[in-house]
């Protein structure tokens, strides 16, 4: 079945990166989002199965690789995480996200920084050993992912960025929705 979807899917791919002629037809809208819904399932799930891979080679749990993710992209959004916020994110009690961070750090993944706008706040920030090890391996995928796209015009590129901005903007509101309900769920187990 999943390779059936996978066939359907780059088809379709194909089809749309294929010169446009008179004779073709361009995709209606609920098409082409429906391609990009597909896309972003397909980058996803490829995305995690790296994060899984990523995770086993430095011995590294589901949580602690979903942490580093977490911390990264905070920092990236210059929001950096305090250990509340991520254990609040990874839906971990106080307890297990105490041990998860003092794992991190005592493997040199992570460290606490104090926050330059609240001292009193202290946030999650990768540390140098934890910034070597993702260089090493994601490197090399980097290198791939600015090959593949070295044909596609910067107009195609500033799109497809403006498209992934509004579809995170998206995701990010509904997971907010859900937050709600995940928190009654966990106080409920």
């Amino acid at each position: 079945m999943f390779k059936q979807l996978r066939e359907l899917s780059e088809g379709s791919r194909d089809s749309l990166t294929r010169p446009h002629d008179e004779r073709s037809s361009v995709p209606d809208r609920n098409e082409l989002e429906s391609h990009i819904s597909s896309d972003v399932r397909a980058l996803s799930a490829v995305s995690e199965e790296i994060g899984r891979a990523f995770g086993s080679l430095h011995e590294l749990r589901r949580n602690d690789f979903r942490a580093l993710l977490l911390i990264m992209v905070a920092d990236v959004d210059g929001t950096p995480l305090t250990a509340g916020e991520l254990g609040t994110q990874l839906g971990l009690t106080s307890a297990a996200m105490t041990y998860l961070v003092e794992r991190m750090i005592e493997s040199g993944h992570i460290r606490r920084e104090k926050d330059e706008r609240d001292r009193r706040k202290v946030i999650l920030r990768y540390d140098t050993h934890g910034m070597e090890v993702a260089r090493g391996f994601f490197g090399p995928l980097g290198a791939r992912t600015h090959s593949a796209l070295s044909a596609v015009p910067d107009s195609d590129l500033a799109a497809a960025h403006r498209v992934f901005s509004v579809l995170i903007d998206a995701m990010r509101a509904h997971h907010s929705e859900l937050l709600p309900q995940l928190k009654k769920n966990a106080r409920s187990d």
